[in-house]
């Protein structure tokens, strides 16, 4: 049985159609997913978020049972602000990818993904042993809606007094959205400017439709996790269980910039990331831009001179763009831009050529 979110009849009265997602019934597309991705790059969506985990860490040692719990460094996260980050086992795979929100000088916010939630906090229960802090899951009780494209900020400047030309991209700040409390973060997943709001779960439907009301001048629309997919795969954001799993490391994701070794003191997985961050890691995650209109999708084999030196690891027919794009890991030799390859698509063989990430940035 799916687990629903808050907003699970709003989006039934919407007319949305759902899929499973880790665990979760969560709205795939209301109408279009083309449209709504329009919608998205050139006004706005709505997006329900509430599957997401937010695991509170406070106390006079929350900075520091991070910065061990954690490959970044979250004492320098000033309050007010964000950052994204990862956390790793011992052998150094990554658990989950993670944006991490101080809320004061002895308060955090942990969001992970769905499918990892569980695992992310008993991690943290596991690694807050020994040090003065409290790991507090508040999952069930928060709800989290994003407002993303470029009429962002106009659809929120109606209905919020926070200073938004001074909330800088991650960072956040508590405001009132028409009387709900909310904390606001500049924030997102889609490579446009957006805003995500953690509000209590049982106010997450009154607040939904007044940001419907609030953008319906402002073009924007109800978005599911298929346009979410597309938005975050031109953007080249990477996905937990595509581009990201237990088997790599952030250095296999060209993510290794999250690793922060000049920190203090040891922490999870530091050892293991020395050796593979010094390593030349024999796979690395590459762009792909196809021809025609078949895309490659996950799972297929990449190709050089027929012989398979690689696997995507998202794709799709990008609705921007016009062409197939793809992310995949292939063999370091054949990761340089320009180098042509090609993929197999259910038995056809397809040419694709290496490109530098993202595939899309906003102006």
């Amino acid at each position: 049985m799916s687990k629903e979110t808050s907003l699970h009849g709003v989006h039934k009265g919407l007319g949305a159609l759902f899929t499973d997602f880790a665990g979760w019934s969560m709205p795939v597309r209301y109408a279009s997913e083309l449209a709504e991705h329009k919608a998205v790059r050139e006004a706005a969506g709505l997006f329900d978020l509430s599957h997401m985990a937010e695991i509170h860490v406070t106390g006079k040692q929350a900075a520091d049972v991070l910065d061990f719990a954690l490959v970044g460094n979250l004492t320098g996260v000033k309050p007010g602000r964000a950052r994204y980050t990862m956390i790793c086992n011992e052998s150094g795979g990554v658990l989950d990818d993670l944006v991490v929100y101080r809320l004061a000088d002895e308060h955090y916010l942990v969001v992970a993904n769905a499918g990892n939630a569980q695992v992310v906090a008993d991690a943290l229960a596991e690694r807050v042993a020994g040090f003065d802090a409290v790991v507090d899951d508040r999952s069930e009780t928060t709800a989290l809606i994003a407002v993303q494209g470029p009429n962002a900020a106009a659809i929120l400047a109606a209905v919020t007094d926070a200073d938004l030309d001074a909330l800088k991209y991650y960072a956040s700040v508590p405001a009132s959205v028409k009387g709900h409390d909310v904390l606001l973060a500049r924030t997102g997943y889609t490579g446009e400017d957006g805003f995500e709001l953690f509000v209590d779960a049982d106010e997450a439907p009154a607040l939904w439709r007044l940001l419907m009301d609030a953008g319906e001048p402002h073009g924007l629309v109800p978005a599911g996790l298929a346009c979410r997919d597309t938005l975050r795969l031109e953007a080249g954001m990477p996905l937990y269980g595509n581009e990201l799993t237990v088997e790599q490391s952030p250095f296999e994701a060209g993510l290794g910039r999250v690793v922060k070794f000049e920190k203090p003191g040891d922490f999870v997985g530091r050892a293991a990331l020395e050796e593979r961050s010094e390593a030349d890691v024999p796979r690395v995650r590459v762009g792909l831009r196809g021809a025609g209109r078949r895309a490659p999708r996950h799972g297929y084999a990449v190709l050089a001179d027929g012989t398979e030196i690689g696997e995507v690891t998202s794709g799709a027919l990008s609705p921007t763009l016009g062409y197939p794009i793809a992310m995949a890991y292939v063999d370091r030799a054949y990761a340089e831009p320009g180098t042509e390859l090609s993929v197999d698509i259910r038995g056809r063989i397809e040419p694709v050529e290496v490109v530098a990430l993202p595939f899309y940035s906003r102006a």
